[in-house]
């Protein structure tokens, strides 16, 4: 489920996507809480020093669609995974549980007590 999202389509010219570009480029490049004027509205937002970006281009039915994507954690927290790889923190290690014994007849799901499921397990 989305938390929150904001769609906008219309028309402009390519001054006008340039001017759009550019000022979302000083908001990435700013990074922290950041406000680009959309509009009517102003869309705040926190921007951290390290994203994830998708470019994308289709070709077809007579048009080009040029999508550029930014994606980044709402937490303010670096991921685990992240930080291990700079080498500032550990990777947790998951805990094995071990499996049933044959013949005991528990199709349960539930987990074994004292063990915490790991954080790629949390829905």
């Amino acid at each position: 489920m989305t938390d929150l999202k904001f769609e906008q389509k219309r028309s402009l010219s390519r001054l006008e996507a340039a001017d759009q570009l550019t000022a979302l480029a000083g908001m990435l490049r700013k990074g922290g809480d950041a406000e680009l004027e959309l509009g009517p509205g102003t869309l705040s937002l926190r921007i951290p020093d390290d994203l994830r970006s998708e470019i994308e281009v289709e070709v077809g039915d007579g048009q080009i669609e040029l999508e550029i994507e930014f994606k980044w954690p709402t937490s303010t927290s670096r991921p685990a995974t992240a930080q291990a790889a700079a080498g500032t923190e550990k990777a947790p290690r998951r805990k094995t549980v071990p499996a049933a014994k044959p013949g005991r007849g528990n199709t349960s799901t539930s987990r074994s007590k004292g063990v915490k499921p790991s954080a790629a397990e949390t829905p």
